[in-house]
């Protein structure tokens, strides 16, 4: 049996992945757990907790290891993680994604950011960063995030070994998929391989920021509005499904464009942007200005349906959505 780097009073080490759905946490905690209790001979336990059952939904899973002799009586979720995987690193625009880390906690992102850019954008104090194209990687081998991520989780687990994981990833995919092992041990080795991190020693005199339990409520009895105003109201004008893309987004090329509105029949978002101007002839039509990436989740539908190939399906860089949004002009609404 192998012995753990780490333990927290209970005597678990605990991960922690943040991720959304579609992009594959849930089988990826699954696994990460079976290879520790079949490959290293470690207790283990895999659980995820999500709202709605959707692709682009926010999602967290969580796997606890310990030894043999420790029983695990705890399925609560992990808020003290030693590692934390992001599959999406847009979450940390409304997810706090680093929650409960320890000073020497490792954080592992799927970005092609520097771990110095991410430092500064997670507002991380001290700890280790790890940084994997997990993205890029299953576009160029044609597979899933996940089996990038699990790859470099691998590298920072060094209790686990990379074998048996292989032996997971065969048994969980070959009856059913065989087409796709292939391409999941590619992706795999790639991730493991690939993955770089930097440590960030926490300052002198600087300390972590205190823990905060999850179900701590922000509202209490004392400071509740007068009313039960709702203060983060849910709506569809003020939502932001950016953190829903998976990699992928629409690009416009407006010189091609027919504004047959093909695109924005199959849209479910109310992503598209139009306004009445004169045709050539001098009647009122409806030409499309653009795209509202404030509401686009990347579900490409549009894609598909634009008949000139004037929207494109483009891998996502940083700061396009911003640099191109056309945003809708809502009565009553401040952007």
């Amino acid at each position: 049996m192998v012995k753990l780097p780490k333990l927290n009073d209970l005597g678990f080490f605990e991960i922690r992945l943040e991720s959304i759905g579609g992009l594959g946490a849930n089988l990826a905690g699954k696994m990460l757990a079976e290879a520790g209790v079949e490959g290293a001979g470690l207790n283990g336990v895999s659980f995820s907790s999500y709202g709605s059952e959707k692709k682009g939904s926010a999602v967290k899973a969580h796997i606890r290891f310990c030894d043999l002799n420790t029983p695990i009586r705890d399925t609560s979720p992990v808020e003290r993680p030693h590692i934390v995987g992001i599959f999406q690193e847009a979450l940390a625009k409304t997810v706090n994604v680093i929650s409960g880390i320890y000073e020497d906690s490792t954080v592992l992102v799927n970005s092609r950011k520097s771990p110095e850019e991410l430092k500064e954008k997670m507002k991380l104090i001290g700890g280790t960063i790890a940084v994997v194209d997990a993205t890029g990687i299953a576009l160029d081998e044609k597979n899933r995030v996940n089996m990038a991520m699990l790859g470099a989780m691998f590298r920072l687990c060094p209790f686990l070994d990379p074998e048996t994981m292989k032996t997971v990833i065969r048994k969980s995919l070959e009856k059913k998929y065989p087409q796709t092992v292939a391409p999941a041990l590619a992706t795999f080795d790639r991730g493991y391989n690939e993955v770089e991190f930097q440590t960030f020693v926490l300052p002198e005199g600087v300390s972590m920021p205190s823990f905060v339990r999850a179900d701590t409520p922000v509202l209490g009895y004392e400071t509740q509005p007068l009313g039960g105003l709702v203060v983060n109201p849910g709506n569809s004008i003020l939502k932001d499904l950016s953190i829903s893309r998976s990699g992928m987004m629409p690009h416009f090329k407006e010189e091609t464009c027919i504004h047959c509105a093909q695109c924005d029949s199959v849209c479910p978002d109310n992503c598209f942007v139009w306004e009445e101007r004169p045709d050539k002839k001098g009647r009122p039509q409806m030409f499309l200005k653009g795209i509202d990436y404030q509401y686009c989740k990347g579900c490409l539908k549009c894609v598909h349906a634009c008949p000139t190939d004037s929207l494109s399906n483009e891998r996502e860089e940083d700061g396009y959505a911003e640099e191109h949004r056309v945003p809708h002009l809502f009565d009553l609404v401040i952007h």
